[in-house]
């Protein structure tokens, strides 16, 4: 009796030992610390990306209403009116430390009067730049006019290619899941000022 008294008493004192149970821990909540920080980093990441293709956006828009529209009927596959502002989008992403995917070199296909970049250049491939110099919209005007008003504008759609790094990390987590690479997308308008 006493014997197995004692083999109770070592089995009790054998469960309430921890000294293994740091490991445990660590080994529960590591992942979903790389998770969080990896989770952090991406998303910040795209944050500010977002923030850099809106302002090349707006900064293309502004340069777009100011050039002329005597070219945009031209045979020509980029006129020169065009082509300024695949170049400005294209230096700006340059100077803001983002690839420009090939931009600089990319020929447009144009319907009506929107032209359309798109680049496949290896691993930044699937940049699309919108040039739409044909926007028009109306305008309401209070008394005493009567009539609407239609403003020419300018659109410039920009959409850039993200790859996601927290595919990686959530497969610790979930193994098999996926989160889809997409694009960053921004667009302005202006009028044309011409």
């Amino acid at each position: 009796m006493f014997r197995a008294l004692l083999k109770q008493i070592r089995a009790c004192s054998l469960l309430s030992d921890t000294s293994g149970s740091e490991i445990i821990e660590l080994a529960v909540s590591l992942p979903l610390l790389i998770v969080f920080a990896v989770g952090i980093y991406d998303f910040s990441s795209a944050f500010i990306l977002k923030q850099k293709i809106t302002h090349i956006t707006e900064e293309a828009a502004r340069v777009a209403a100011n050039q002329p529209t005597s070219d945009l009927l031209s045979s020509s596959p980029c006129p020169s009116s065009i082509c300024a502002i695949r170049n400005v989008v294209a230096e700006a992403l340059i100077s803001s430390g983002v690839n420009d995917c090939g931009l600089s070199t990319a020929t447009p296909t144009k319907a009506a009067l929107a032209w359309t970049f798109t680049t496949s250049n290896g691993n930044c491939s699937g940049l699309i730049l919108i040039v739409n110099r044909g926007v028009t919209y109306g305008a309401t005007l209070a008394s005493p006019f009567q009539t609407g008003y239609t403003i020419e504008a300018t659109s410039v759609t920009l959409k850039y290619p993200h790859q996601w790094q927290f595919n990686r990390a959530i497969s610790l987590i979930a193994p098999g899941a996926n989160y889809a690479s997409g694009l960053v997308q921004s667009v302005a308008t202006m009028q044309n000022l011409n």
